[in-house]
Parts: C-alpha cells; sequence; structure tokens
C-alpha cells in the first residue's frame, strides 16, 4: 500500500473522537490534517529542505523529470512519501517513476488513462475541480483512484465563506480522503475551517513558505482538535422505506367493476 494512504488512514482513525466511554489506547497520534509540501525536484538538496512534511509533491518545471532524478530524491527522502505531479505521460515511464519509489502520482482530469498505474504500490490522486457537475463528481468515487485534489484554492487573501461553501461541498460528496491546495500565509482559523469542513490533507507551495513558515504551520496543525465521526459520500443515500409505497388493489373491488 502506499505509505501516503497509509497515513491517511492512520490519520483517519486517531482524528475521530470515540463515542461512548470507553477509554481509548494511549498512543501517538497522527497530525489531523496531511502536510504535503509542493515543491520543483532541484529545490530538494536534502531532507532538511522539506522539514517534517507529511509528504512531498514534486511539480513539473522546465527540467524534464526522469527515473534517474525520481529515484535521488526518493532515496535522499526515504521516510517520506515522495510523490509526482503527471500532465501526461505514458506506461513506460510511469511503470519508472514506480520503480524509482514514487509513492503517488497526481493527474489531471484531461490526462490519459495509464495500465502502470494500475501498481497498488502507488498511489492514484485525481485533480478534480468543483465547477465540475455534481455527477461527475460523485462518479469518482466509483473510479479505481485513492485519494482528490481539489484545484480550487483561495482567490487571494482571507477565506470567504463561498470557497469554504466549496470545499465542504468536496467533502460531502467524495468518500476518498480530499486533500486541497492551501496559500503559505493560511491563518489558524482558515486552517481549522477546513479541517472541520472534512480536508484530510494541503498541499502548500514551498517556494511561498518565508523563513519559519513552515514550522509555524505544524504547529498550527498540531493545534487542531478531535472532529466528530462524519458521513461522506453519502450525500444522496437511499433512506429505508417504512412501508408500503402503495397498498395492492383489493380482489374484491376489482371484481365488482
Amino acid at each position: 500500500m502506499s505509505r501516503l494512504i497509509d497515513k491517511f488512514n492512520k490519520a483517519a482513525k486517531s482524528s475521530v473522537q470515540p463515542m461512548g466511554f470507553r477509554t481509548a489506547r494511549a498512543t501517538a497520534p497522527e497530525p489531523g490534517i496531511l502536510l504535503i509540501l509542493s515543491l520543483a525536484a532541484d529545490a530538494i538538496k536534502s531532507a532538511s529542505d522539506i522539514g517534517n512534511a507529511g509528504a512531498v509533491l514534486i511539480r513539473p518545471n522546465d527540467t524534464p523529470m526522469t527515473a534517474a532524478s525520481v529515484k535521488k530524491i526518493t532515496e535522499s527522502l526515504s521516510d517520506i512519501p515522495v510523490g509526482l505531479y503527471l500532465e501526461d505521460t505514458d506506461d513506460k515511464e510511469m511503470a519508472a517513476f514506480a520503480e524509482a519509489g514514487a509513492d503517488f502520482f497526481v493527474f489531471p482530469p484531461s490526462s490519459r488513462i495509464s495500465a502502470a498505474s494500475e501498481d497498488k504500490k502507488s498511489a492514484r490522486i485525481l485533480q478534480v475541480e468543483s465547477a465540475m457537475d455534481d455527477s461527475l463528481l460523485r462518479a469518482v468515487n466509483s473510479l479505481p483512484v485513492d485519494a482528490v485534489l481539489a484545484a480550487d484554492t483561495f482567490t487571494g487573501g482571507a477565506m470567504v465563506w463561498h470557497e469554504l461553501m466549496i470545499f465542504q461541498h468536496l467533502a460531502n460528496t467524495m468518500a476518498k480522503p480530499l486533500i486541497v491546495n492551501i496559500p503559505a500565509n493560511i491563518t489558524e482559523a482558515e486552517l481549522k475551517a477546513l479541517w472541520e469542513a472534512g480536508a484530510d490533507g494541503v498541499v502548500v507551495e514551498a517556494s511561498a513558505m518565508k523563513a519559519g513558515g513552515l514550522k509555524k504551520l505544524q504547529e498550527l496543525i498540531s493545534k487542531l482538535p478531535q472532529r466528530s465521526a462524519r458521513k461522506r459520500g453519502k450525500v444522496d443515500a437511499v433512506l429505508p422505506r417504512t412501508g408500503p409505497a402503495s397498498a395492492p388493489p383489493d380482489e374484491e373491488e376489482e371484481e365488482d367493476e
């Protein structure tokens, strides 16, 4: 299993407030929201460049990625899941990246389906947009992908209610882990709002972080409270009927007619 998805699973179990009076076993809690640091491949020199981020997403730049360059990164960050944003690639390249240690791949919806992405060791994350029709968003729950990345992000400045409505709608519609792009200067109140809305992971651009910004963001994540268990992907749940929809016609009445 992908280490990224394993982190999501562990975080989901540790971040939900248990019901009843049973005392939970004392274990080190996983961070509520998984922090994914996005940066270019040539920006990584050592593990100290990414701090204690939960995962790293390598975005494309002018220098093409190769299996050799990916392997060099994954070996230097052996304790951290490394993913690649792939706009389009062929099966051979996909297989080579997976073999080089890529833990997950992020695809835009316009990218072609790759047979190599069936590799069970590498997670598949599909990028979605809130402007998509609700039926398309719900269809993602049945696709062979492991998580979704919301392409929508804050338009700038403070988060507004409309933006929070978008993320809440996506969380309600998706039954898979939801990852959200966030600005480097996100506030504690904004992060908590995303957390309560149902975001499971956040992606922040490393180049936009100021000195000490990554540490501050991790501190904000550590302050997030436990949240009650939420139902996701249940927007159109069919409720059980409490009685027959209609009574069958009386045989004697039919005969009298």
